[in-house]
């Protein structure tokens, strides 16, 4: 029989009903009950990481659970962490470059309703996960919801009330749990041995472009932080291009080694700075980074492991653009 270790860390799916509304009470160990068939289907050995709303996490959580994960790894066939779905795909995506090369599987999961409650999906959703976790021929880090298998850097969350709520953003899904068996579409190859990272560089911030914005918000988030997404219109670029005033402030900023990596608002098919004029001075002339077709989430995760681990501006753009477990597919060189 297969052992897995199951990680709490609250969620909705481990929430109990306050008077301010639903708030994580209930720790793994307890809501297992709920649904016997998981101890008929392998050994199940439960901690706890933490208890707290996914609107809580942080990146010391993500180091967190990628400790457990290290931790207890030669003692589990598979590992099945139960998350808030707010801030899952964040997650997903940070210890996809914490934890690389898994060849054991990975598996987050969690509900859009409480396991206490009569109608729920964390039932179906947690037995799910561990018959993918048993079956380990999808290594590495993933999100099973709503019976779809999606890669760990191409979750998100994209309905806020729906049980199908989670969706693979710009690459299939890996394959689908029914009535109890895993039916894989691809098969990743996970190394020998897992790669573990140990550190994540904070100092990254999120600027989201809107019609007449000034160009401080983004000078602020510069002056703070390390590296900075800009998440753009359309394929990408700054209002009036190198006329307005986001250029030279990026450019004021890469010359300070300031990271810029722009991304799109746009879910499917990614960016592309070079199609028009407002983008393509900034690719060329100042350097910036492009997410391509990366999740928001991935980018924002593997920039933060990114300049952990480096700031020399060529090795960070080889870190960046380097795939891992999935994330890129069209990125430099590859398209």
């Amino acid at each position: 029989m297969k052992k897995i270790l199951m990680i709490g860390t609250g969620g909705t799916i481990a929430s109990e009903m306050t008077e301010a509304g639903l708030a994580p009470g209930m720790a793994g160990a307890d809501f297992l009950r709920y649904v016997p068939a998981v101890r008929r289907l392998c050994q199940v050995d439960p901690i706890q990481v933490c208890n707290i709303d996914s609107t809580d996490m942080t990146p010391n959580h993500w180091l967190a659970i990628a400790r457990a994960v290290e931790e207890h790894y030669d003692d589990y066939d598979g590992f099945v962490i139960c998350h808030g779905t707010d801030t899952m795909a964040y997650t997903a995506a940070a210890l996809s470059y914490l934890i690389q090369g898994s060849p054991k599987p990975i598996v987050l999961t969690g509900s859009q309703k409480p396991i206490h409650m009569e109608i729920t999906d964390s039932k179906t959703n947690l037995l799910d996960s561990f018959t993918v976790a048993c079956d380990g021929r999808l290594p590495g880090v993933t999100v099973v919801f709503g019976g779809r298998i999606i890669p760990g850097t191409r979750a998100r969350k994209t309905y806020s009330k729906s049980f199908g709520a989670f969706s693979s953003i710009n690459h299939p899904i890996l394959g689908v749990v029914q009535e109890g068996k895993v039916t894989p579409y691809i098969l990743p190859e996970g190394a020998p041995r897992p790669a573990f990272f140990h550190r994540l560089d904070q100092a990254v911030s999120l600027v989201k472009l809107v019609p007449g914005q000034s160009p401080d918000y983004l000078a602020f988030a510069l002056e703070h932080s390390h590296g900075v997404l800009v998440e753009s219109f359309g394929v990408g670029g700054v209002p009036a291009g190198r006329a307005g005033g986001f250029y030279p402030l990026i450019q004021q900023a890469a010359a300070r080694g300031k990271t810029v990596v722009f991304t799109t608002q746009v879910q499917n098919e990614g960016s592309d700075l070079g199609v028009y004029q407002v983008g393509h001075g900034l690719k060329t002339d100042l350097g910036v980074l492009e997410a391509h077709d990366m999740t928001l989430e991935a980018a924002y995760a593997k920039l933060m492991w990114a300049l952990a681990h480096s700031q020399d501006r060529e090795e960070l753009a080889r870190r960046f653009y380097t795939p891992v477990a999935r994330d890129i597919l069209l990125g430099p060189d590859m398209a």
